[in-house]
């Protein structure tokens, strides 16, 4: 096998995951970086190393002799900042030159989406440890929007008229394989990655067969508070729909066909037949 010079995490996940299978399609030797290798796809010129984001000294092991790392972020939890830096620690400790990192469209310290200030927070370490570095900031994926609406086929939240310029996770994932090809052609570069158009919610709930029903900020904690899930992961939740009403989804960037060389896919070509 060829010396693997490229990780990838999240090899197990629906990103990462589609990522690892189109470098060992291209014959790209890898080391897959994940918390359980016994989910670890079986790919041509992949091996699999445990690598659990908040153990420094396990995923310093796992990335020696790397030089290019994705880096697809930690599952959402209040400590994920803090595994984030620690996994970028390590990959400074193990040698690693260069990180890719899935981060998220907008993201700043004061994002209206929460989670979107996590990502500039982490984007903030890494470059701090004087890594080379590329960021892919991933608007909503939209393979998950049919998720947003509920059994009674209506999404309910609070982003007004708002739109998203949400991205197929195909198309994120070819985005991520040319980068990690060419890794020192995209150094110090981040990328806002979007589909092709900006929608309301309206017009997805349209293309999904569902109704869009909008919902006041208070209505939409009331009417989530039944999961018991708590205060941050609430927050995440209805700010995901304020950051739509606040316009910070709806840029439409030529990011996607620049890396790849093809325009991005539709939400409504993405969706077409699904249930």
């Amino acid at each position: 096998m060829s010396e693997q010079r490229v990780g990838v995490t999240g090899a197990s996940g629906q990103l990462g995951g589609r990522v690892a299978r189109r470098l060992s399609e291209s014959g790209v030797p890898q080391r897959l970086l994940v918390r359980d290798v016994a989910r670890a796809p079986d790919l041509p010129g992949a091996t699999a190393n445990v690598a659990p984001f908040h153990d420094r000294d396990t995923c310093r092991e796992a990335m020696r002799g790397l030089r290019t790392v994705l880096m697809v972020s930690a599952s959402e939890t209040p400590d994920r900042v803090e595994q984030h830096r620690t996994f970028v620690d390590a990959a400074v400790d193990a040698g690693v030159e260069h990180l890719v990192y899935i981060s998220f469209y907008g993201a700043a310290p004061d994002a209206t989406f929460t989670l979107a200030r996590d990502h500039w927070a982490t984007e903030q370490h890494i470059q701090s440890q004087g890594l080379a570095a590329t960021f892919l900031r991933d608007n909503l994926y939209a393979d998950f929007l049919p998720m947003l609406a509920g059994e009674d086929r209506v999404i309910r939240g609070p982003a007004g008229d708002g739109r998203v310029a949400a991205v197929a996770q195909d198309d994120i994932a070819d985005a991520a394989v040319a980068v990690l090809r060419d890794p020192a052609a995209h150094a110090g570069q981040t990328y806002s990655l979007t589909g092709p158009e900006a929608l309301t919610l309206a017009e997805v709930a349209t293309i999904i067969g569902a109704r869009y029903q909008p919902e006041t900020i208070e209505e939409a904690y009331a009417s989530r508070e039944s999961y018991g899930a708590p205060k941050w992961q609430l927050d995440a939740w209805v700010s995901t729909y304020t950051a739509i009403a606040a316009g910070e989804l709806a840029g439409v960037t030529t990011h996607v066909a620049d890396l790849t060389g093809r325009p991005p896919t539709s939400v409504a070509t993405l969706l077409a037949g699904r249930d």
